[in-house]
């Protein structure tokens, strides 16, 4: 997720290192915070690995340095867009990364193949909680906190599948209406 986003921000333009770290920051938000231990040592992978360039920036004082993307690393987010990792789709937060970007692939058509895969994702039956290998609907947990829970996936899985169908150009299946196994997908899933 780190090195898509550091990725992804650069292929917008150069910028400087701390101005990468404050947009990749913004990106993530409270919920994975970056830490300098984690930026610098991708950045430093990128760099190696020949897909972003630094260069000294005596304008803005010592020490200071601006990233910019080689078209090694263009050839490389196109391609970690074009086939996110299954947990790039199936991670709430990761999938924003890679949403985040997506306009960038050229092809509307790749664009729509990757929100394809994220829409597949969301109607397999989820839950936080089963019953032996059933998914269990907010309606049959008792725990109000539990069923909160249930109840806000449901409502963040129906608006985001919403919004797949229209962007995908696609009408809602009638049974979507109803309260649905479907329904219950978590938004945050944990990654594989």
């Amino acid at each position: 997720m780190l090195e898509l986003a550091i990725l992804g921000f650069l292929v917008e333009g150069p910028l400087p290192g701390h101005e990468l770290r404050r947009r990749v920051a913004q990106l993530s938000g409270y919920t994975r915070p970056v830490s300098d231990g984690s930026l610098y040592p991708a950045i430093n992978r990128l760099t190696r690995a020949g897909l972003i360039e630094r260069r000294a920036d005596p304008a803005a004082g010592a020490a200071r340095y601006v990233l910019s993307l080689t078209a090694a690393g263009r050839a490389d987010i196109l391609q970690r867009l074009r086939k996110p990792a299954d947990h790039e789709i199936t991670d709430f937060t990761r999938f924003y990364v890679v949403l985040a970007f997506l306009s960038h692939l050229p092809d509307v058509a790749e664009q729509h193949a990757v929100l394809r895969r994220r829409l597949e994702f969301l109607e397999e039956p989820a839950s936080f909680f089963y019953d032996n290998e059933r998914p269990l609907r907010a309606e049959e947990v008792a725990d109000p906190y539990r069923r909160g829970m249930l109840l806000t996936a449901r409502a963040t899985s129906r608006a985001e599948r919403t919004w797949l169908r229209e962007t995908l150009g696609e009408k809602p299946p009638a049974f979507d209406t109803a309260c649905t196994d479907n329904d219950l997908h978590a938004p945050a899933t944990p990654a594989s």
